[in-house]
Order: C-alpha cells, then structure tokens, then sequence
C-alpha cells in the first residue's frame, strides 16, 4: 500500500484522458484564434491573482489555501488532506504551506474530533481580513473581465481557406 503522504493528486489534463484526436472535429483558424485569446485572459487573470497577493504580503499560494479553505463546501476549515485535494498539491506540500501560512497568523491548526491522525486547518480573524480584502479584488477584476472569460462560443462550420 501507497504511503498517503506520497500518492500523487490524479491529473484532469489532456494527456491523461489518453485521446489521440481520432474522430474530433477539424478546428478554424478562428478556433484557433479564440483558444489563443481565452488562454491569454486566463494567464492574465493568473498573473492579476500572483502580483495582488503578493503586494499583499502572502504568496500566491497563501491566498489559494486560504480560498479553499473559506470556500470548502458546507463548513469552515478543512483537513490537509482535504486541502491536498483541494490544491492539487502533495500532502507535504500543504502541510508545509500550513506551517508557513500559520507563522504568519493566518491560519491555525486544531485536533479533529473523530479522527486522531487528522488535524483540522481553519483561517484566523487575520486571515479572514486579509483574504477578504484580497477576495473583493479578485471578484473586481473577474467582473471586469466577465466578457472576456466566457466560454467561447464555436463556429463549428470550417470556413475556406482558414484551416
């Protein structure tokens, strides 16, 4: 059996999904054009994110912990296992991240309940204000970029002399 703390969080990219492109629909220069744009907003939506929190004084993976961790469905804190999950980073990884995160006031730790080997993260007051203040900017410039980060809408009819 798998050490818990080694396995690899599973992957949700193209080439896990093994396709090798038989059958699929034959792309436009305009899809191109639109992929390369969307792609473009996301990476400067990414960027946005990285700069913003560390002109705040965290790294971008910081405020992505403290998200999880507000955002976590049904309750307030989470376990790094939870947040492993969550983050798509290793157990030690997060754990590490905790460590940092916690030297810094904005999270603490605390024993679970029902599970010994489990230790529940959740944001401090400080850590509610910051990610707040950094939440606000976040949705700020998603709402300025509403348009742009729409899921495009695809000209399935291939066009002549555009392939």
């Amino acid at each position: 059996m798998a050490d818990r703390g080694t396995e690899k969080p599973p992957r949700h990219d193209a080439a896990a999904a093994e396709d090798d492109g038989a059958g699929l629909e034959p792309l436009t220069k305009r899809d191109f054009e639109v992929l390369a744009r969307f792609r473009f907003e996301i990476r400067r939506y990414l960027r946005f994110s990285e700069e913003t929190a560390r002109r705040n004084g965290l790294t971008p993976q910081q405020y992505q912990l403290m998200l999880a961790l507000k955002g976590f469905p049904g309750r307030g804190w989470a376990t790094v296992r939870e947040l492993a999950d969550s983050l798509q980073l290793r157990h030690h990884s997060v754990v590490e991240l905790v460590n940092r995160a916690q030297a810094q006031g904005l999270v603490e730790r605390s024993a679970h309940p029902s599970d010994g080997r489990a230790v529940r993260v959740s944001l401090t007051p400080e850590g509610e204000q910051v990610l707040t203040r950094l939440s606000a900017l976040h949705r700020d410039e998603l709402r300025r970029m509403d348009a742009i980060l729409n899921i495009p809408a695809w000209d399935d009819t291939p066009q002549e002399g555009h392939r």
